[in-house]
């Protein structure tokens, strides 16, 4: 029988009863769960995107080209059909100080040969080298020095591979130093009616090859003297035009020759492939 002042009692508290099976987790333990799942996706695709990046690194040689680059290696491709034959080859070359000892060279271009493959242009062993790099055109001009007294041919091949070929195609000239073999000689280009038409095989004393890799070619120069003589041992020009050559190529000039217009032909290639609009084709 209850009392007035069990009735204004507070009720007495229930029996703890376990939560039925199946119950979900409570609301405080919900935000920590989602903290740890964001946290471990977060941790995945920092981890994708680390390896995405090293991935693209290593397929670039740790260099990602720029889009700007890319842009002038692919024009690089095209460019020798629209820009002019002036502007790759300039009818006259200057060099203040591009002879021994810093004496000024002047240079005419001689002739142009019409552009084409690459079918006999080189000697076996240089058309092996180059091979897999691919000939997409080959275009050559010859010049003769202001005395008339040495010609000299400057070739353009414009290779038919991406960047990653060229790196290769240098690192293994740098590695077996084939610019500077003689068996690895570029072959000259001798237009008829001109002081260069005895330049043959036999006349080349000289030469110099770079291989290139922010534009798709290889720029090559050979020389000699316009006389037709023969008999010179050859000397690649990076020896040619070290101080204290006693060579007959390297005091009648040839090695600087061949240095001061290659120079020149691959400063106006670069300069046509980086110039945006060029090389749009036809």
């Amino acid at each position: 029988m209850s009392t007035e002042a069990d009735a204004l009692a507070p009720p007495a508290p229930p029996l703890y009863a376990p939560p039925p099976p199946g119950s979900p987790p409570t609301v405080g333990a919900r935000p920590a769960a989602r903290r740890s799942a964001a946290a471990a996706v977060c941790l995945f695709a920092g981890l994708g995107l680390i390896a995405g990046a090293a991935a693209g690194s290593w397929l670039t040689g740790g260099r990602p080209e720029p889009p700007a680059d890319r842009a002038a290696y692919e024009r690089g491709a095209t460019v020798w059909r629209t820009v002019p034959v002036d502007e790759l080859f300039p009818r006259s070359v200057h060099g203040d100080a591009a002879g021994p000892g810093g004496a000024r060279r002047d240079w005419t271009r001689v002739g142009v040969a019409p552009d084409g493959d690459c079918r006999g242009a080189f000697d076996p062993p240089l058309a092996e080298a180059l091979a897999p790099v691919g000939c997409r055109r080959l275009l050559r001009a010859t010049y003769a020095d202001v005395t008339s007294s040495s010609v000299t041919t400057v070739g353009l091949m414009v290779t038919d591979t991406g960047t990653s070929g060229m790196r290769e195609l240098r690192e293994r000239f740098a590695a077996e130093r084939l610019d500077e073999r003689a068996g690895l000689m570029p072959r000259p280009y001798a237009p008829r009616g001109t002081v260069a038409e005895r330049f043959g095989d036999a006349q080349r004393a000289s030469w110099r090859i770079s291989v290139l890799t922010d534009v798709p070619a290889v720029v090559y120069s050979v020389t000699g003297f316009a006389d037709g003589r023969t008999g010179t041992p050859p000397q690649p020009a990076a020896r040619a035009v070290a101080p204290g050559a006693t060579t007959a190529p390297a005091q009648a000039g040839l090695g600087h020759d061949a240095t001061a217009l290659e120079e020149e032909v691959e400063r106006a290639f670069r300069r046509n492939a980086h110039k945006p609009g060029s090389g749009s084709g036809r």
